[in-house]
């Protein structure tokens, strides 16, 4: 998808409010990659990505800016923790593991791809293999002829739906799971494969669902035949390489200086990550995949540590960094109205589950917003996640008292008198430690 920079910033602000120094950081360094795609190969290898770093505080749109971004051209994206990461010699996950998560997210982005493609042929064949298994349940002394017809007629209800709760006994494939060889090592062994491949027929077992349930089961297997899973493994190995974003979050907790204790095994993690962010090529159970133009960009708050204290090697592999701001109530406004996914959307939209039909007046809005804000300014700063702690203050009696489907649909709207009523305690006291997220 060849976006321009102010496309991609443009479709990220459907999701995310303000941060635009990050979101035109992350836009310039996705459309250089388009760009780097229409060069000749020579000079194509001379041009790896400019990473990045984002600084600032919890809850401010730096996770979220990352997977909107990846999801806007389908890239192949993983979020990973730094602190979850071991130096070599401890016990725990090494830093090779998220290159290895990383091919697994592009195996399943191209299967799910051509899944899609042969789905129609997929399903044929899975509402006919149903149909057959209904036919026999209404088995009778109709001749081949009518059979036929009848089972013909069976796959036209099953397609339209007319048998989705049914529950028939039919035969599909016992796959076993791979086991894994040791935690976090990404090396598994798959026996289903094992005995695929010494020529053994796959084990079947028999079980009563749903048809609805057993199309989607046959339709994955059937899509499993006409797939080419060595054109899956190729494609997916290339999209991991040349398209693939890893965003290392909490980087700032293995950032420090000092010659002791924890700060040593912090470095450590720091030098084992520098070879995977500067290029080098690490093996899955898929093939090599190179790491070399593959998008890093790494997120901390640096509340306690700033930038600097990372070691320079791996500060000189982030070229770009950019500082994303605490929320202010304008932000706070905007988040709660101007997202298709808005918060008061979503909870409008639980609450009609329940016939409530929920409403906030612009004062209401304004009053959150602002209690959120000065909230964040004399307390902990949790950015946007404290909209979800105030909401559930707000409308806990609501949620609580609303249920059944047999009362009639009942107008709700929260005014900014309902607002300092029911969020009076905590415009008192600011006690929201209960509802801390």
């Amino acid at each position: 998808m060849d976006l321009t920079p102010k496309q991609i910033v443009h479709e990220l602000n459907k999701y995310i409010i303000g941060q635009d120094e990050a979101k035109k950081a992350v836009a310039i360094a996705l459309r250089n990659r388009y760009r780097r795609s229409c060069l000749s190969p020579a000079l194509q290898d001379e041009i790896t990505p400019k990473n990045i770093i984002m600084k600032g505080p919890t809850g401010v749109g730096k996770t979220e800016i990352a997977r909107r971004l990846a999801k806007l051209v389908k890239a192949p994206f993983i979020k990973v923790e730094a602190t979850k990461y071991t130096e070599v010699g401890y016990v725990g996950r090494d830093v090779e593991s998220m290159v290895r998560d990383l091919a697994e997210c592009a195996i399943r982005l191209v299967k799910e791809e051509k899944t899609q493609e042969v789905s129609y042929k997929a399903t044929a064949v899975a509402e006919r293999r149903v149909a057959k298994v209904l036919a026999e349940m209404k088995k009778d002394e109709r001749g081949e002829t009518a059979k036929q017809i009848f089972e013909d007629k069976l796959v036209e209800d099953i397609h339209a739906g007319k048998y989705d709760n049914t529950v028939i006994e039919i035969e599909v494939n016992d796959t076993p799971k791979p086991l894994e060889l040791s935690p976090g090592s990404g090396a598994a062994i798959d026996l289903g494969s094992i005995f695929g491949g010494m020529g053994l027929p796959g084990r079947k077992k028999k079980r009563k669902i749903s048809v609805r349930e057993a199309i989607n089961l046959i339709m994955a297997e059937e899509a499993d035949k006409l797939i080419d899973n060595d054109a899956v493994n190729a494609e997916a190995m290339r999209r991991a390489e040349n398209d693939g974003i890893i965003f290392i979050d909490e980087i700032d907790k293995i950032a420090g200086k000092g010659n002791q204790g924890e700060d040593v095994s912090r470095e450590g993690v720091q030098r084992d990550i520098l070879p995977i962010v500067e290029g080098c090529t690490v093996m899955t159970k898929y093939g090599p995949v190179k790491t070399d133009y593959i998008l890093f960009i790494a997120a901390g708050a640096f509340h306690v540590s700033k930038v600097e204290d990372l070691i320079p090697e791996l500060q000189g592999r982030f070229p770009i960094q950019v500082e994303l701001k605490s929320l202010t109530k304008q932000d706070f406004v905007n988040i709660l109205t101007q997202p298709e996914n808005a918060i008061t959307t979503q909870y409008s939209a639980l609450l009609s589950v329940d016939n409530i039909d929920l409403h906030f007046t612009p004062d209401a809005i304004e009053k959150i917003a602002e209690i959120s804000e000065d909230i964040n300014t004399t307390s902990e700063d949790i950015g946007a996640r404290r909209l979800h702690t105030v909401m559930e203050y707000l409308l806990e009696d609501i949620s609580f008292n609303a249920g059944g489907n047999d009362y009639p649909v009942i107008p709700v709207e929260v005014n900014s008198k309902y607002v300092e009523e029911h969020l009076e305690n905590i415009i008192k006291n600011r006690d929201l430690k209960k509802y801390v997220l």
